[in-house]
């Protein structure tokens, strides 16, 4: 028998194992790590062969979800039993995974969709790892933000992701306002109900010519992109119309004419600052530009500071 058949042996005698088509596959063992896992965001054809072999070996295997992600794990002959980590319990539970890691466990997180820490509290256990000196191992995979943008048809070469928007119109304003001159694809994730609203505030404060794609249901059944401009989403999302399903809104970068030049923000500034104080001069500049007040604020200090003022 030769070194590398008994190392195979080695890397398989968990008897852990996963299934694909009928066939069981065996997993090797995990390293004594935290292990973030991509799991599908629809459709569970969508999962790798790592974060299988990940979700089947890992010692202790967290999820937002126990239902969801036993639906995953039956999909694929996953024997392992998944514990509850949410927004609700991660002050409880957090210490709990951190402890099976200093007793040299693998720990495994999923979200119920997508890419774990991305709008999730995974992000706290994750920093909680890393304080505590552990690897923090990533298993990519699917991911809303970024199916929505390769479909889309907008500009990849520079994106953000900017996460949920407020629930409140005031809010989505103000958040609208921040990113408007932005030189990249912007993307938000946003409930059925309320994609009416915020497709409506967005026409208003980027204008209604500016383009936008709102993604629904990736990769299941009824995927749908529907692009436009601002104004004709707004018409078409009415506060009539019944929405269902998952949303991603995409809005198009600037364009560079829209994007005010820096000598002419600087000039803005000292026009206002000598007429009212600092806080009120960043606040209407970012009225006039669009640009964030915090950043305009401390463009003003930096300014005053270079000038010895």
């Amino acid at each position: 028998m030769t070194d590398e058949t008994n190392h195979d042996q080695t890397e398989t005698s968990s008897g852990k194992s996963f299934r694909i088509a009928g066939v069981s596959v065996p997993a090797r063992p995990l390293e004594n790590a935290l292990y973030l896992v991509a799991t599908p965001i629809g459709n569970l054809g969508d999962i790798t062969l790592r974060a299988l072999e990940t979700l089947s070996s890992a010692d202790v295997l967290a999820c937002e979800d126990t239902r969801v992600t036993r639906i995953l794990l039956e999909r694929y002959g996953i024997r392992n039993r998944p514990y509850a980590y949410h927004e609700h319990n991660a002050q409880e539970v957090g210490p709990r995974l951190i402890a099976a890691l200093e007793a040299g466990k693998s720990v495994a997180l999923v979200s119920d969709a997508g890419t774990p820490l991305v709008s999730d509290p995974g992000y706290r256990l994750g920093q909680l790892a890393l304080d505590a000196g552990y690897r923090v191992v990533p298993i990519p995979g699917a991911s809303a933000p970024l199916a929505a943008l390769v479909g889309s048809g907008m500009p990849s070469d520079a994106f953000l992701f900017a996460g949920f928007l407020p629930v409140k119109d005031r809010g989505k304003r103000d958040r609208f306002a921040e990113l408007s001159k932005i030189p990249a694809t912007l993307i938000f994730f946003e409930s059925p109900h309320r994609i009416g609203a915020s497709v409506r505030v967005a026409a208003e404060v980027f204008g209604r010519e500016r383009r936008a794609v709102v993604c629904r249901e990736l990769t299941k059944t009824f995927e749908e992109f529907r692009r436009g401009t601002l104004g004709e989403l707004a018409e078409y999302y009415d506060e009539d119309r019944t929405v269902k399903g998952e949303i991603v809104l995409l809005v198009e970068p600037p364009s560079y004419d829209d994007i005010p030049d820096i000598e002419d923000v600087e000039k803005l500034l000292k026009d206002l600052v000598s007429t009212m104080p600092a806080a009120k001069a960043a606040a209407e500049a970012a009225k006039l530009t669009g640009l964030p007040r915090k950043e305009l604020y401390q463009r003003l200090l930096d300014m005053k500071d270079s000038h010895g003022g």
